[in-house]
């Protein structure tokens, strides 16, 4: 999310009544979670165990609840609930007009749109765009030329990014959206989450099955296939060109090559290759999954063998 003008940490920090350690003219233009961050954002973290992290990521300023030591050309906001901040930020921000000003829409008078479809504010609709009943379009999403959206999905639902505290969850405030490009089907009963600050992304001619559940700030390629009951998690980045069969499941912050195939009911816990061919839970390239499982139909024998 990025701001409309950029802040000086002084005129910043005063606006919030939050104390700071750094230039007071640093400069403040966005914020972003982990993930999504880039030069001149603020972050927040509140667990020594990601204090580097933070530290060393693009991120040029960092919420925390103490005093560290940072890296030139970087700053602290210092507060005893980071996470709690963050959310007050960015509520502050979208509460201020853009993104979420009711005049921002936009709908081509070449789109399709069925009955009992729901759009939301700052929403771009494309040429020839199809959106059949029961579709909801929320807030800050765009959709570009030639998409078609299946009966009862839902783009731009709110991320599951939470955090645990005595009293129970407290979810993350969501503030960013989604981008649908041009050529892109997705089936019925399907769920794409915006960004928690940032855009999930679906690339040009990519094809989706029904129910199909993609997560927060996600980047998918071109002309990428998926089956139905497909899972991928939030932050993984999926290249050109990958198809993913039916059940197949993805783990957050995954990096996917292109030319993958991820063959049915597969689990995905670290990074694919580019090009290759994969199987299993967790998954291994084919081959040598394919004879892992021939060894294990071989076992009852050798049991056997040894009575």
């Amino acid at each position: 999310m990025k701001f409309e003008k950029p802040y000086s940490l002084e005129s910043f920090c005063s606006i919030f009544h939050l104390e700071y350690v750094g230039d007071p003219n640093h400069v403040l233009c966005g914020i972003n979670e982990i993930h999504m961050v880039e030069s001149g954002d603020i972050v927040f973290v509140d667990h020594p165990k990601y204090y580097q992290k933070a530290l060393q990521s693009a991120a040029t300023t960092i919420i925390i609840d103490k005093e560290v030591e940072f890296p030139e050309g970087k700053a602290l906001i210092i507060n005893d609930k980071p996470f709690d901040t963050f959310n007050r930020i960015t509520r502050h921000f979208m509460s201020s007009g853009s993104p979420n000003d009711p005049m921002k829409q936009s709908i081509d008078e070449s789109a399709s749109i069925y009955p009992n479809v729901r759009i939301g504010n700052n929403v771009r609709i494309g040429k020839k765009v199809v959106l059949y009943p029961g579709v909801v379009i929320m807030d800050n999403v765009t959709l570009e030329d030639e998409v078609i959206i299946g009966a009862n999905t839902v783009i731009g639902h709110y991320a599951f990014y939470f955090k645990k505290k005595p009293e129970g969850y407290d979810r993350m405030h969501t503030c960013g959206g989604v981008l649908i490009e041009s050529g892109v089907e997705i089936g019925a009963l399907c769920s794409i989450d915006a960004g928690v600050t940032g855009i999930t992304r679906i690339g040009k001619g990519t094809k989706i099955d029904n129910q199909v559940q993609i997560g927060h700030d996600t980047q998918i390629g071109e002309d990428c296939l998926f089956a139905a009951g497909v899972g991928i998690a939030g932050c993984v980045k999926i290249a050109n060109n990958v198809i993913f069969w039916g059940q197949v499941g993805c783990a957050s912050g995954v990096h996917v090559g292109d030319g993958v195939t991820v063959l049915a009911q597969s689990g995905i816990s670290k990074d694919l290759e580019t090009g290759k061919t994969y199987f299993g839970s967790p998954c291994g390239e084919v081959k040598e999954k394919f004879k892992e499982l021939a060894a294990l139909r071989m076992l009852p024998q050798f049991i056997k063998g040894d009575k």
